[in-house]
């Protein structure tokens, strides 16, 4: 398939299977059609030849090339494959149109240290698995690393101690680099509150800190989470991760969901933009 693909990279050879898609035709009358030379029209068959899309007849003194259909279907199959892949994940797509949106929208407004302080989030879903299991998924390291980072992020080591005083702790890594964040528990009451704070590193300092408050309630089907997340202590050039946060934590959320299992979605996450203080 890659040759195929790349035979078919050249605009002179793409028109020549043009050309013989209609009828066979000789090797002058494709370099006539195709405004080509005929030692050039010469290559390019040879290299169509090659990957298996044209053939050959001798005829004579005369060389006639015709086109082999079924190297084209299997092209076509497979680029029906890639357009039905890339639409079953065009959601993907919409996060990074959204996060550009919000770099985009924060960037005009980043004029000064605490630029974006106060601005709160809220998250909600209500999750198909019991109180317990939910509470076990954000307090055990291993359950934990299983869904705290949005791909392509890979968690490489967290932490939160689920007591007063605890540890919060989250490390992960992608291809262009890794990333820390680190704080503390503030409250904590088994499988129904975790109230914490984790502070986003970059380059040695504090980015932003955000202010985490997490119930777990019984709901119908399972468990309803409510995350309030407001954050504080916003540096200037902190645009590209607080723009990240609603994208990032709805990732998250959803990596918990398929954790649990299934969930619905109860609500939008809102983004509570308020002026910021000075």
């Amino acid at each position: 398939m890659e040759r195929i693909a790349s035979a078919l990279g050249d605009a002179a050879r793409w028109r020549i299977v043009e050309l013989l898609a209609e009828r066979p035709r000789s090797v002058g009358e494709l370099a006539e059609l195709a405004g080509l030379r005929q030692p050039q029209t010469t290559k390019h068959l040879q290299t169509l030849a090659r990957a298996g899309l044209v053939t050959v007849f001798p005829l004579g003194q005369r060389r006639v090339y015709a086109v082999e259909a079924a190297p084209l279907a299997a092209l076509g199959r497979r680029l029906r494959e890639l357009a039905r892949t890339t639409e079953a994940h065009a959601g993907d797509r919409d996060v990074i149109t959204r996060y550009l949106a919000a770099v985009e929208a924060d960037s005009t407004i980043a004029d000064r240290e605490r630029w974006a302080d106060g601005r709160a989030f809220t998250f909600e879903r209500v999750l198909a698995a019991p109180r317990d299991v939910v509470w076990r998924h954000w307090t055990d390291p291993g359950l934990l690393a299983s869904w705290w980072a949005p791909p392509p992020l890979t968690v490489t080591d967290c932490v939160l101690e689920p007591r007063p005083g605890g540890r919060v702790v989250l490390d992960y890594r992608d291809p262009e680099g890794r990333y820390h964040a680190e704080g503390r528990v503030h409250a904590a009451a088994e499988a129904e509150r975790l109230v914490f704070d984790l502070s986003v590193i970059e380059a040695g300092t504090v980015a932003f800190t955000g202010h985490h408050d997490l119930t777990l309630t019984d709901a119908e089907s399972g468990t309803r989470l409510l995350l309030v997340l407001r954050i504080t202590g916003t540096a200037v050039d902190a645009v590209p991760s607080v723009a990240g946060i609603e994208t990032g934590w709805t990732q998250v959320l959803d990596n918990l969901a398929d954790a649990v299992g299934a969930s619905r979605r109860t609500t939008a996450p809102s983004d509570d933009r308020r002026e910021a203080q000075p």
